[in-house]
C-alpha cells in the first residue's frame, strides 16, 4: 500500500497553514508554536530549523526531541477520523497535532489544550 502523502509534506507549509488558521481566529503565531513545542519538545531555534529545510513531516516527528505523553489525551475526531482509533503512529501524531491546532483555532484555552488539568 502506497504511504499517505501527508508523511513527505514539508513541515514548514503545514506550519504555515497552522499559524493562518489560528490568525484568521483571533489566535497568534507563538500559541500556535506553544502548542508545537508542548507537543515536541522542539525550542525556538529547532522548531524554526526544520521550518526552513525542507524537514518532512515523517522526519520533523522522527526528529523530535520529547514527544510529550500527555498528547495521548488527545482524543476526538479530526477530519472525520477519530484519533485513538489510528493504527499508524505517524498518523495518529499527525492528527493529534491537528486536533490541538483545531482547538486553539475554536478558541479552546491553552491550559484545556494541553490537558493540564487531566
Amino acid at each position: 500500500m502506497a504511504e499517505h502523502k501527508i508523511y513527505s509534506f514539508a513541515f514548514g507549509d503545514i506550519y504555515d497553514a497552522y499559524v493562518a488558521k489560528a490568525e484568521r481566529k483571533e489566535r497568534t503565531e507563538s500559541e500556535v508554536r506553544e502548542l508545537i513545542q508542548w507537543m515536541t519538545g522542539y525550542d525556538d531555534d529547532g522548531l524554526d530549523e526544520v521550518r526552513a529545510d525542507g524537514t518532512t513531516m515523517r522526519e520533523f516527528f522522527e526528529k523530535a526531541p520529547a514527544l510529550n505523553p500527555a498528547r495521548e489525551l488527545v482524543t476526538g475526531s479530526i477530519c472525520g477520523v477519530k484519533i485513538q482509533e489510528l493504527e499508524n503512529p505517524l498518523m495518529k501524531l499527525i492528527r493529534q497535532l491537528d486536533k490541538v491546532i483545531d482547538e486553539l483555532a475554536k478558541g479552546k484555552a491553552m491550559e484545556k489544550i494541553k490537558r493540564s488539568n487531566a
